[in-house]
């Protein structure tokens, strides 16, 4: 583990946030026992700990929410849950995403609309998803209980009735990721997609300065805490104003070298048990 910033004792209560993919969770879909022992002990010695995802909730599983945390930041940003109580939910405007979709169609790319409660997506995109999967070994119940197993959940039905959407997700654009973010600037932020499986041509798009650093500091502010006291750990592009904001930023070692450079530190792999690690150095929890 490397870092230009010495670990200091907790001498106060802590607010840690935690992306999924690639942090809390390996891309062969495994939380390692040490990821539940950091979390909960952290916990237990009086620290927040948070969910700071891309994922909307809908996406999230059983096995990753059975950790126990002390609230969710979906949707990058767009969506933040304290506890019980919903302090941020923000949709994408009609028109913007009327605007962004006819955009993707325009160039023949597919679209996931992401919801607090749903998924929803064609059926060519739904089963696109599934397949670009590499086969984890798993039986069709344990596939549904992993972190993939929302595909399966996937509203092919096309009704947006009713639908809060937050975020979007596109697969296969023929144009380069600063091409997507040129034409949808003012409205919209773009960055690559944080699921590497999913294949080249697709990014990630949120409402515009809407981002997994104003999930945190929404949640810093319900919970009466400075930015000062937040540690941030991620990997991937819609980790790095998350990182930046934080009062520790840290990447994970599997994060790329781009991300790592922006980070105050970086820790070891999710198969390194690179969070835990992170935990003990910052007194979150003992060795």
């Amino acid at each position: 583990m490397t870092g230009s910033r010495s670990p200091e004792p907790a001498r106060r209560r802590r607010a840690v946030f935690l992306d999924v993919d690639g942090t809390l969770v390996g891309w062969d879909g495994r939380i390692p026992a040490s990821t539940v022992e950091a979390v909960r002990g952290a916990r237990a010695a009086g620290h927040a700990v948070f969910v700071c995802t891309g994922r909307s909730r809908a996406e999230l599983w059983p096995d990753l929410l059975d950790i126990g945390f002390d609230g969710v930041i979906g949707a990058s940003g767009a969506f933040v849950a304290v506890g019980g109580e919903v302090v941020v939910h923000r949709a994408i405007p009609e028109d913007d995403l009327a605007f962004a979709l006819a955009w993707f169609d325009r160039h023949d790319t597919g679209v996931v609309l992401q919801a607090d409660d749903a998924i929803l997506a064609p059926v060519a995109i739904r089963d696109r998803m599934r397949a670009s999967l590499p086969d984890l070994g798993q039986t069709p119940e344990e596939f549904a209980r992993g972190s993939f197993g929302f595909i399966d959940r996937v509203r092919t039905d096309g009704d947006r009735s009713g639908v809060l959407v937050t975020k979007l997700v596109y697969l296969g654009c023929p144009l380069p990721v600063d091409a997507v973010q040129e034409a949808l600037a003012g409205r919209f932020d773009v960055v690559a997609s944080s699921v590497e499986a999913f294949g080249p041509g697709c990014g990630e798009v949120t409402v515009a300065g809407l981002d997994k650093a104003a999930g945190m500091v929404a949640a810093l502010t319900h919970l009466g805490l400075d930015r000062a006291d937040s540690i941030a750990i991620g990997d991937s592009w819609n980790d790095v104003e998350l990182l930046r904001a934080a009062g520790v930023g840290i990447a994970m070692g599997n994060a790329p070298d781009a991300v790592k450079a922006i980070a105050d530190e970086v820790t070891g792999r999710v198969d390194e048990d690179g969070l835990h690690a992170a935990f003990v150095r910052h007194g979150l929890i003992g060795a």
